[in-house]
């Protein structure tokens, strides 16, 4: 797929999913999974405050009888229900609405309903990258702070599960760094190489990882050749991991707020994909993710 209108048709066409909206009372969010249900791509159950959804419903013209609504008005308890109707299978992804995300993803860790898998939960955004006509990953920018070798490697499998569903079979991945040497004072240069050489072993199945690589050096095949590096990932990375999440935020706005991309971000590592917007991200991008989501939630 090389666009989210290739996610987007895709979704047309196939059995439409289900998403637990926890706590749906907010204005942004209804109108995400409204946008979604008039494409196909997705209906809803709302979760939350039926009194406030139905008043805000109303507001914004939306037709509440195209919803099944759970009246439980504990913010807490509202989380709790909408991962609960995941984990039960009532639900194929669980999206974030007026709670915080401390609280909302405590429900999701709940040890009796929760949607554990041991792995680290990580985020994954997806971007249009205009210039080679495709859809690029970016990871982690939104979960993770400071990851080791052992979370980055969770981090590499989320994103790789995501890049197989929108059709890269073997993804590459770009360990990035800001050098493209191998620099004992540097922690991302040294995790960087441990998983270029655990790729190498086949510890990582079907996932081609290269590092360090400076970003240059990942995107750009004429970049890699001025600096002489022959690798399968350089130039033509599928997913971009970031040493931290100050370098994966900082990317992520840049793409947004100078070069105004198309992005999508969902957070994976759990039992099903779960749509965690921000209040500052557009209505395409709410959109791009709820698609996103139910194409990653898809059999």
């Amino acid at each position: 797929m090389k666009s989210f209108n290739d996610i987007k048709e895709a979704l047309k066409a196939s059995t439409k999913r289900k998403i637990a909206v926890a706590c749906a009372q907010d204005a942004d969010v209804l109108c995400a999974v409204e946008n979604a249900r008039k494409l196909g791509i997705a209906d809803a159950i709302l979760v939350g405050n039926a009194d406030e959804i139905k008043d805000i419903a109303g507001k914004k013209g939306i037709d509440i009888s195209n919803y099944s609504i759970k009246d439980v008005k504990n913010k807490n308890e509202a989380a709790k229900e909408a991962v609960r109707l995941v984990s039960s299978g009532q639900a194929n992804t669980l999206m974030k609405g007026i709670i915080d995300t401390a609280d909302f993803l405590r429900a999701v860790l709940n040890k009796e309903v929760g949607l554990r898998t041991g792995r680290t939960i990580t985020h994954v955004s997806v971007f249009e990258e205009p210039h080679s006509n495709r859809l690029m990953l970016l990871t982690d920018v939104a979960m993770v702070v400071d990851p080791d070798l052992k979370a980055k490697v969770d981090i590499i499998l989320n994103a790789a599960e995501v890049a197989r569903k929108i059709g890269i079979e073997q993804p590459k991945v770009a360990a990035l760094a800001a050098v493209e040497v191998v620099n004992p004072n540097m922690q991302a240069t040294l995790d960087a190489a441990a998983l270029s050489k655990m790729s190498d072993r086949g510890q990582l199945k079907d996932i081609v990882v290269d590092g360090p690589l400076a970003l240059d050096n990942a995107v750009s095949v004429e970049a890699a050749k001025h600096k002489g590096i022959v690798s399968p990932v350089a130039g033509n990375a599928d997913i971009l991991l970031v040493p931290d999440i100050e370098a994966g935020n900082i990317m992520y706005k840049t793409l947004t707020y100078f070069a105004g991309y198309m992005l999508s971000g969902i957070i994976m590592g759990a039992k099903a994909p779960i749509i965690l917007t921000s209040r500052s991200d557009s209505d395409e991008t709410k959109l791009n993710s709820i698609a996103l989501a139910t194409l990653v939630s898809s059999k």
